[in-house]
């Protein structure tokens, strides 16, 4: 689990001879975001966190991935911080186990509590300016 300003191997996370499933999602930064219905051409994102918050609720989602599914037999997400060019992965979340059904729904679950819990805000750069944007899953207010 880490809060990093450089890029993740997605292939992280299996452990040989243990795990038959390895599963992954990664958050690629996309060249265009529509803003208010029009297409806007983004050029980077910049990503700020509150590390020690960030950092604790990422080891409490992974905890409780472990409670959820028990069989899996590891658990890394790795989040940017700082300026993540188009292209490139914002966030990489990967789980392994003996199956593929446990892995696949621990990845989801982590991925989308991460995005409502952990204190990570984003700021895309468009060519024509900047807009800090709203998370739509988190629950705060």
């Amino acid at each position: 689990m880490a809060l990093d300003s450089e890029p993740t191997d997605p292939t992280t996370g299996g452990r040989p001879g243990v795990a038959g499933a390895l599963s992954s999602f990664v958050g690629i930064t996309r060249g265009t975001f529509v803003v208010d219905g029009i297409a806007k051409r983004v050029m980077r994102l910049e990503y700020e966190a509150y590390e020690p918050m960030a950092i604790r609720e990422l080891e409490k989602i992974v905890a409780s991935s472990v409670e959820r599914w028990s069989s899996l037999t590891a658990v890394v997400i790795a989040h940017r911080i700082g300026v993540v060019p188009v292209g490139e992965a914002s966030v990489v979340v990967v789980t392994s186990s003996p199956h593929r059904r446990e892995s696949i729904e621990a990845v989801a679950w982590l991925m989308d509590t991460l995005k409502r819990t952990v204190p990570i805000w984003k700021k895309e750069i468009y060519e024509d300016g900047s807009a800090w944007k709203k998370n739509s899953e988190c629950g705060c207010g």
